[in-house]
């Protein structure tokens, strides 16, 4: 209990760990074991302690840094610590978004699937379901430009002192009042137009031309690039300017 550390799936993992190490189906959790068996895997990993900030730091890092070898490595020494299979997976699923992103959008759903089987099968067998996600986010091409477009969104929403309105074009005309004020006209359904599209403003007055997401250089990407260019003309997207 001690080493568990007031937590439950902490205990419950430790517990999982030593039934595995006693092996056979009659096995004893005894205090023999546990003075045995214990020692050598808190020495892999401290759940709240420097160990445990490091090691995930160092997970992160590696799999951002698309070095499979150091992640995997990492990855095993905070399974053998007994690490919540589900705070592995939460980061995992956190860096699919922030980091690969746009270059590779499977990447999330991968990771969203990962969390739901390692919170549904626990150990032993959620080590192999992050093992393929790590060893996955890991050789997948990287982006941060959805990260780096939305902070860039709010960063300049909340510097400015008063927010434009909604065009009235683009507000839902619900009632009589709404249609008289003349609220969605103007508005063209993009469907109708060749290839779903009809060039049309969107943003709110002063604000057109305003870049926030910057495509970065990945051959993904670099498609949109190339759309939005024959497409938004307006939006200053040049190749001069470099994606993240």
């Amino acid at each position: 209990l001690r080493h568990a550390q007031g937590d439950a799936r902490r205990l419950l993992n430790l517990l999982e760990m030593l039934w595995n190490a006693a092996k056979g189906p009659e096995a004893v959790l005894d205090d023999a074991l546990v003075t045995s068996v214990l020692p050598h895997f808190l020495l892999y990993h401290d759940r709240d302690g420097d160990k445990h900030y490091r090691l995930i730091s160092a997970l992160i890092k590696s799999v951002r840094g698309s070095d499979p070898q150091a992640a995997v490595y990492y990855l095993a020494r905070l399974v053998q610590g007994g690490e919540d299979p589900v705070f592995i997976a939460r980061r995992l699923l956190i860096l699919a978004a922030e980091d690969i992103g746009l270059a590779n959008p499977q990447a999330m759903i991968l990771a969203q699937a990962n969390m739901d089987g390692v919170a549904k099968i626990g150990y032993p067998e959620a080590r192999i379901l992050l093992s393929q996600t790590v060893l996955y986010l890991s050789l997948s091409p990287k982006s941060n430009s959805a990260y780096l477009a939305i902070d860039k969104a709010l960063d300049f929403i909340r510097r400015e002192d008063s927010l434009p309105p909604v065009p009235e074009a683009l507000r839902n005309a619900v009632t009589n009042l709404d249609r008289q004020m003349g609220f969605g006209q103007g508005y063209q359904y993009s469907h109708e137009g060749p290839h779903h599209f009809i060039p049309q403003p969107f943003m709110p007055d002063g604000l057109q031309g305003k870049v926030f997401y910057e495509p970065a250089s990945n051959p993904r990407e670099d498609n949109y690039r190339s759309w939005l260019q024959s497409h938004w003309p307006g939006y200053d997207l040049s190749p001069s300017t470099p994606g993240p």
